[in-house]
């Protein structure tokens, strides 16, 4: 049984997490934080780390603020608890001390939860090895919401950290091409932000070479995946010792767990 604590338990995605933990007979959640304080299910929920007590192991999924980040992490130090970070928006100081933090514990961090997602970053590094020496150009689109705020989406940008990593950082990335009257760079990768509606999130790469086009593509229909993600990223690091980790460590157990069945 892998015991969650679910900090900001009470937001949206807390709310979707606590309703899918408690359809799966292999985990529960015993305690949530959040700063109202407010019980909406059948688990206890305190206003901050400083007041949580726990006697039994457990993992914390963390959907909350970088105002509460800090609290938590203070908690993880003191107490040796795996944490999956969701939370997106930490300042470089935040970032900094989750790093340190990991040295004392088991951590993981993803730009975004989706399991497909991040097989999509497995999957675009193995394409440009193959078809950037070949002379194919690389595009990033992604389509999101009209509230979203930020572009290119945090998921954009690790993509593209994906692409660039497997080809020794060669790539300048290009996010506007409006003021320039000139032909694309062979070491340009551009990235497309698309605003509008309801649209939870989409991503594509595209691999365009002489007289043919290769297209990776990942749709997100629902929040739930990435709840989903984050499920599984828990189950995970409950017994892992203490280290930084990301979604790639769980694709790649999940790929060793399927090759022995």
């Amino acid at each position: 049984m892998v015991n969650i604590i679910m900090s900001g338990c009470n937001g949206r995605m807390g709310q979707v997490i606590s309703g899918l933990v408690s359809e799966d007979p292999s985990m529960q959640i015993i305690a949530g934080v959040d700063i109202t304080g407010e019980r909406k299910n059948d688990y206890p929920v305190v206003t901050s780390f400083a007041e949580l007590k726990v006697d039994q192991p457990a993992v914390i999924i963390d959907f909350s603020s970088p105002l509460a980040f800090d609290g938590m992490m203070a908690y993880v130090e003191a107490t040796g608890t795996p944490v999956v970070v969701c939370t997106t928006g930490l300042s470089d100081e935040q970032l900094a001390k989750l790093d340190e933090v990991s040295k004392k514990a088991a951590v993981l961090r993803s730009a975004n939860m989706s399991l497909g997602i991040n097989l999509l970053m497995k999957l675009v590094k193995d394409a440009a090895r193959i078809l950037a020496p070949a002379g194919f150009d690389i595009e990033i689109e992604e389509r999101h919401h009209n509230k979203k705020k930020d572009a290119p989406s945090g998921t954009a940008l690790a993509l593209a950290d994906s692409i660039n990593e497997a080809m020794d950082q060669r790539y300048t990335y290009v996010y506007d091409r409006s003021t320039r009257y000139e032909q694309r760079g062979k070491e340009e990768l551009g990235i497309l932000a698309l605003r509008g509606g309801s649209i939870v999130g989409e991503h594509s790469v595209v691999y365009a070479g002489m007289d043919e086009v290769i297209e990776l593509k990942h749709s997100a229909t629902s929040r739930a995946i990435f709840a989903k993600g984050a499920i599984s990223a828990a189950a995970f690091l409950a017994d892992k010792k203490a280290g930084f980790y990301g979604m790639d460590d769980v694709i790649a157990q999940m790929t060793s767990a399927a090759a022995q069945a």
